[in-house]
């Protein structure tokens, strides 16, 4: 989600396109072909550019947010997810889910690919935590989360979370510095305090939980799971209250407008044709 320039962007994997939707007009405005099976993506405002994770490439798509162009393709990464963005050195994280098990990092000024980070086991989602000023991943083979200094490249923490089975989803409350983990292997959610990294509440969710979105405006967090369940929790003190469930087929992914609060959940397959629905609070 760019909500500046009011875009959202969406890896289209089977079509192997990256699709552009204006959120203003509810219209798709670019269909961009050559991401071949992409995973994640990440719009980055300050630099101009949206980086895709062209899994099927094995590299990283650089695209011009103006001119919806790619200008680079820096790699190669085993198999590239999850992305996150560190400002303050200006660098790209990309998770590789593959047995290398490492973070692949990106100069955001120069497009080039300028060393990785080994993790010891296969790279979930990635994400940047404004509080701590560290990149995290969950290194799902070996049940921990893991930080990353973005200015020195170097882990500065691993941590075995109990109750953790195969995490893969991740999100982070900066205010209350809460971090939310879901584990594909027990169909949780973990609600991490990052004080003292103790897991001070476990929820159930769908089965095989993939990505989460975190409205901050509202306290609300959203877990999107395979199996087509989406859990939705608010945020109470410092832990978290279910709010409902949706059903909705195939709805591992989902994106928030921090201001609007609508929620954005691209459909694989909703009568024979895939579907952005889009959920208002």
């Amino acid at each position: 989600m760019d909500t500046l320039a009011g875009r959202l962007y969406v890896a289209h994997m089977n079509a192997g396109t990256l699709l552009v939707f204006d959120t203003g007009t509810r219209a798709v405005v670019a269909d961009l072909p050559g991401f071949r099976s992409v995973h994640g993506v990440w719009a980055v405002p300050e630099l101009g550019k949206v980086y895709a994770a062209v899994t099927g490439g094995r590299h990283v798509a650089v695209v011009d947010a103006r001119t919806l162009r790619v200008r680079a393709r820096p790699g190669p990464v085993g198999y590239p997810d999850g992305i996150a963005y560190a400002p303050e050195s200006q660098r790209v994280y990309v998770s590789d889910e593959s047995s290398a098990g490492r973070e692949l990092v990106i100069d955001g000024r120069t497009d080039r690919a300028v060393g990785t980070v080994v993790l010891g086991g296969e790279a979930g989602n990635t994400i940047y935590d404004p509080g701590s000023r560290c990149i995290w991943v969950a290194v799902q083979t070996r049940d921990r989360v893991v930080a990353i200094d973005p200015r020195a490249d170097s882990i500065v923490g691993r941590y075995a979370l109990p109750g953790g089975r195969h995490p893969h989803g991740l999100a982070i409350d900066p205010q209350r510095e809460l971090m939310f983990v879901a584990n594909e292997g027990s169909a949780t959610l973990l609600v991490v305090d990052l004080r003292n990294m103790r897991v001070v509440s476990t929820q159930r969710v769908g089965d095989d939980p993939d990505v989460l979105a975190f409205d901050h405006g509202l306290g609300r967090l959203y877990v999107a799971a395979e199996s087509g369940t989406v859990s939705v929790f608010r945020v109470q003190g410092r832990t978290l209250v279910r709010e409902g469930e949706l059903r909705m087929p195939h709805a591992h992914t989902v994106a928030v407008d921090p201001a609007t609060h609508l929620g954005y959940f691209p459909l694989e397959n909703l009568g024979g044709r895939p579907v952005l629905r889009i959920v208002a609070p």
